[in-house]
């Protein structure tokens, strides 16, 4: 049986990013503290890339990129508002911000606390 059976759908504030993706209605999330996620309140919502598809064009967004410059942050030209990364720690994934997943599909939520301070420790732990 296929684990992602579930179409959900999110974006932007503006609605000028949309995309959906497929994963269960019952959802793994990572709370990250490092700078970036914790001043844009992002929960992270890990997709496959397969199981993931932008709706609207790619030119909507805009990317940013600091430090190692090997996670995409891709954000809203318009309204500033980043949905969805493609993040250094699951190169074959994008990360998907819960907070901008609609609601109605998603029936449990269970979340961790991802050290993104301390990235190194905390993304070997991820992989053990």
């Amino acid at each position: 049986m296929d684990e992602f059976v579930t179409k959900h759908r999110g974006g932007c504030h503006c609605g000028e990013v949309s995309f959906e993706f497929r994963a269960p209605a019952e959802v793994d999330v990572l709370d990250c503290n490092c700078s970036i996620c914790q001043r844009g309140r992002f929960i992270h919502l890990i997709v496959p890339k397969s199981n993931f598809t932008l709706l609207s064009s790619e030119g909507a967004l805009g990317d940013y990129q600091f430090g190692t410059k090997a996670a995409h942050h891709f954000f809203c030209r318009r309204c500033g508002v980043k949905s969805f990364y493609q993040p250094r720690s699951h190169p074959d994934a994008y990360s998907v911000n819960l907070r901008c997943v609609e609601e109605g599909t998603l029936n449990k939520i269970n979340t961790s606390v991802f050290d993104g301070q301390n990235w190194e420790q905390a993304h070997a732990a991820l992989t053990d």
